[in-house]
């Protein structure tokens, strides 16, 4: 297949996908279209090298996308590409973050008034 065909199949919109199916694009397809994702990301077209990342299961390129998103303050989409990159260096201490954030609405519930 062609990878400007592949690319043609990706929605607009994006995926919304909470896990990740190894690719069934053919090895050189999948791989002209990592490429094409790495040289979007570095022009700064994230959303588009997203798109690829996602269609193609490439993990490595989810991660770096996860850190992009991450340092301009999106943690929810950071976290959410770390999730389908099964990447457990940044998902167990997010988690840890979120536990202490319900923790602490918990405790202020329990506390008269609310405060």
């Amino acid at each position: 297949m062609d990878p400007g065909e592949a690319l043609k199949k990706v929605p607009k919109g994006g995926f919304l996908k909470l896990t990740m199916e190894p690719s069934s694009l053919p090895p050189d397809a999948r791989s002209a279209l990592i490429r094409k994702g790495n040289d979007l990301m570095n022009q700064g077209k994230h959303d588009l090298a997203k798109r690829i990342f996602l269609t193609t299961g490439y993990a490595d390129g989810l991660v770096r996308l996860g850190e992009v998103y991450e340092k301009k303050g999106n943690v929810l989409e950071a976290f959410r590409l770390y999730w389908l990159a099964k990447y457990r260096k940044r998902i167990d201490p997010t988690i840890q973050k979120m536990v202490g954030v319900v923790r602490h609405w918990l405790a202020s519930d329990a506390k008269p008034g609310g405060q």
